[in-house]
């Protein structure tokens, strides 16, 4: 039986931050929560909580809450972070190598298996544990290792190239770094992250 569900986009990406909070319940030894102590974590309101969680089953007893053992691991299963997933990262400049560096990804689920760029000194010039190849490699690497998540972390120019091959070579979902909006066909999906974006949004509220 397939653990898919399918859900709105949006809920999915609350879904990840309700894990984060009964994360950190688990960590502090906490079994059981209220729906309202679990939206206020997470910034929800409470009837938006529960019609999240709705979608993939029947959760919570009344009068107790939800048991959060049970509750991460449900989630788990529906993001698909029971076992560590392959991702892939593009552009080792600076900001792929900090990418690199970034020990929290494991913890939540997933692992850089393999960097590339088209610069070959890139091996040699960035200190890390994780494999840096060139690019004409990387379609062999895809196809060997299965893998279907990839991070974009290279400059605007030549991004769309880039995801074009990902794309070909069997990559379904792109975490874009890239100050470019990308052309991809209606089953891939992408997350863009548009730094200069956020402080512009956030600009707005120290005024």
């Amino acid at each position: 039986m397939s653990d898919r569900v399918d859900i709105p986009r949006k809920t999915v990406y609350r879904l990840s931050i309700y894990q984060r909070c009964l994360q950190r319940l688990r960590e502090n030894g906490i079994e059981t929560v209220s729906s309202d102590a679990l939206s206020r974590a997470a910034g929800v309101k409470s009837p938006q909580l529960r019609k999240d969680l709705a979608y993939f089953g029947n959760f919570g007893t009344r009068g107790l809450g939800y048991n959060v053992e049970m509750l991460s691991g449900r989630i788990n299963q529906v993001l698909g972070t029971t076992r560590l997933q392959p991702v892939i990262l593009i552009g080792v400049g600076n900001l792929g190598a900090a990418l690199l560096h970034y020990g929290g990804f494991n913890k939540e689920g997933f692992e850089i298996t393999a960097a590339f760029d088209q610069d070959p000194q890139r091996a040699r010039s960035v200190q890390t544990k994780v494999p840096i190849y060139p690019m004409p490699e990387m379609d062999a690497f895809i196809a060997a290792q299965n893998v279907k998540m990839a991070i974009l972390a290279v400059p605007a120019v030549g991004a769309q190239q880039v995801v074009n091959q990902l794309i070909a070579a069997g990559i379904q979902a792109i975490l874009n770094f890239a100050p470019v909006v990308l052309e991809v066909p209606e089953a891939v999906v992408v997350n863009n992250v548009d730094l200069a974006v956020e402080l512009e949004n956030l600009s707005y509220f120290i005024r």
